[in-house]
């Protein structure tokens, strides 16, 4: 599979797999729930990979400015999926943090919508390299 295909496939099935997470948690579908967020995450870990790939073909610097941000919205996005999957699990063993966690997983889906925009737009302003 070329870089570019791999990452859209995983970049895909990685919203799709969010779609059912976000469904299943406002369900309280606990266990489907929790069997999502490690297939999204999987899923997600093989759009990072192909998406370093895809950055091996192309000069993401002719983008411009939006290639550090999206970059370093990436990092963010990536480091801060921990803070509703730590709890997550303070909510299984404790629904006082079902708000807290709720408030944390849509700020996830939010910032994962501004970091695939802004990737979107970083490979429409960067040239294949060759």
């Amino acid at each position: 599979m070329t870089p570019i295909v791999g990452f859209f496939v995983f970049l895909l099935l990685t919203v799709a797999a969010l779609g059912v997470v976000v469904a299943t948690g406002l369900r309280r579908r606990r266990r489907l729930h929790v069997t999502f967020v490690i297939v999204a995450l999987g899923l997600l870990g093989g759009a990072i990979v192909y998406a370093l790939r895809v950055g091996e073909i192309y000069d993401l610097e002719a983008a411009g400015a939006i290639t550090p941000i999206h970059l370093n919205l990436a990092r963010i996005t990536t480091v801060c999926y921990l803070l509703p999957a730590i709890t997550g699990v303070l909510t299984w063993r404790d629904e006082r943090w079902r708000k807290l966690h709720g408030r944390l997983a849509w700020t996830i889906v939010a910032l994962t919508i501004v970091t695939t925009i802004t990737g979107a737009m970083m490979l429409m302003g960067a040239e294949r390299i060759g």
